[in-house]
């Protein structure tokens, strides 16, 4: 197994992946550092961190989650390389947990990078114009605990957009869930049932509610194992893709 993620990341060096698992994160800490030049207050760092937060969770997340999911299964859709890789003397389950682990892992850093990038960006605002240096703490235990929930409550999104984008060779199913899902995140933001949407779990981990959180969280993070792991079965059991 260990062999199969070296191959995998080793892929993944030489592919985009690494470039939008930057650019996604950026894109936030670009627009933090221009919303904030706009200010003639200072604000606290929850606000900030917060909105932060709020962003990635909402729409960002879903959306890299359908980039880099159609990314990791055009690798191999792409130049026709299944037949290849499921030839190999490794269990065919191998190949697809580690492309599993993989966007796993790079949406967990995806994560990091928001944090730090969005504090880079107040801090780099507030050497420009003092007078709107943040106030209170940044309090960033609780700003990363905060994320490691929404990437938690993420699985059971990533987990179905994974599955799509491998079964099929087109990218174009992979793109139509992940856009429609993120589309009816947004236009029902409000609704109460949205708690048991899964591109909707993710921003659900910033409700003020306590069911929300838990219930978003439960289903998110142990469905989404759940669907991750049969995922993994099912594909693996394909003769042809």
């Amino acid at each position: 197994m260990l062999a199969v993620l070296s191959v995998e990341l080793r892929k993944l060096n030489r592919s985009l992946a690494l470039l939008l698992a930057l650019a996604a994160p950026s894109l936030i800490g670009i627009f933090i550092f221009f919303n904030m030049m706009r200010g003639d207050t200072p604000q606290p760092w929850a606000m900030w961190l917060g909105s932060s937060t709020g962003i990635w969770a909402f729409f960002m997340l879903p959306m890299s989650v359908t980039a880099l999911t159609a990314l990791v299964a055009h690798m191999e859709h792409g130049p026709r390389s299944w037949d290849h890789l499921r030839s190999l003397p490794v269990p065919r389950w191998h190949l697809y947990a580690a492309k599993a682990i993989c966007v796993l892992c790079l949406v967990a850093v995806m994560s990091l990078l928001n944090l730090g990038l969005t504090v880079a960006a107040v801090s780099a605002g507030a050497s420009i114009k003092p007078m709107l240096t943040p106030t209170g703490d940044p309090e960033l235990a609780a700003s990363l605990m905060l994320l490691g929930k929404v990437w938690l409550a993420s699985l059971l999104m990533v987990a179905l957009q994974f599955w799509t984008a491998l079964r099929f060779a087109s990218f174009v199913p992979a793109l139509i869930l992940g856009i429609g899902g993120t589309f009816f995140a947004v236009v029902a933001t409000v609704a109460r049932a949205g708690v048991f949407f899964p591109w909707q779990m993710p921003v659900n981990m910033l409700a003020t509610e306590a069911w929300r959180v838990t219930t978003a969280l439960g289903l998110g993070g142990g469905l989404g194992l759940v669907v991750l792991t049969l995922a993994v079965a099912h594909l693996a059991r394909r003769e042809v893709l």
